[in-house]
This record gives structure tokens, sequence and C-alpha cells, in this order.
């Protein structure tokens, strides 16, 4: 059974801020989350054997779907600033 410290703790590692008058509420939550993912403790899969996949890849196949570098200059054209074959973009990280 999770407690509100459980819940403290785990909204401090996600960063969020949790009301102490939301804590109760979200420990009850955190249980019911805990129980369903609980579930996958009971299924008995078979040992030994090769069991097969339900899942496929869906996606395409890999190829060229056009020449490279085909529609490069077109697009470069359409940017507002370059600096010789480099696109200038504006700088929205610091290191402040």
């Amino acid at each position: 059974m999770a407690t509100t410290e459980d819940v403290k703790k785990l909204a401090a590692l996600a960063r969020i801020r949790v009301e102490d008058s939301e804590l109760e509420k979200f420990t009850s939550e955190f249980d019911a989350i805990l129980d369903y993912v609980g579930q996958l403790e009971k299924l008995e899969l078979p040992k030994g054997e090769k069991v097969k996949p339900t899942l496929r890849n869906v996606m395409r196949v890999d190829g060229e779907p056009h020449a490279a570098g085909k529609y490069t200059e077109k697009l470069a054209e359409q940017f507002p600033a370059r600096d010789g074959d480099a696109l200038v973009v504006k700088q929205i990280i610091t290191h402040d």
C-alpha cells in the first residue's frame, strides 16, 4: 500500500507539485495503478517453447523514394537565413 510520503517522493522525482489536499486522492490512484500492473505477475507464459509474436512490422520497405538531394536546394531557398550551405536558426538554448 502506498503512503502519502511515497506520493510526495514520486512527485519530487517527476518534478511536479502535488497539493496536500490532493495527496489522499493520488495515493489511492497510485495503489490502483500498482494493482493493475500487478496483474502481469499472474500471467502464465509457456516455458521452453517458442511463442509466436503477435505484433509485426507495418513500416514500409526501406528504399530510395527519390534521388538524394533532389529537394534540398528548393527547401533551402525558402529558409529565411543561410550561411553558405548551413541554415541559420535563432538560438533558444543557452548555457548560462
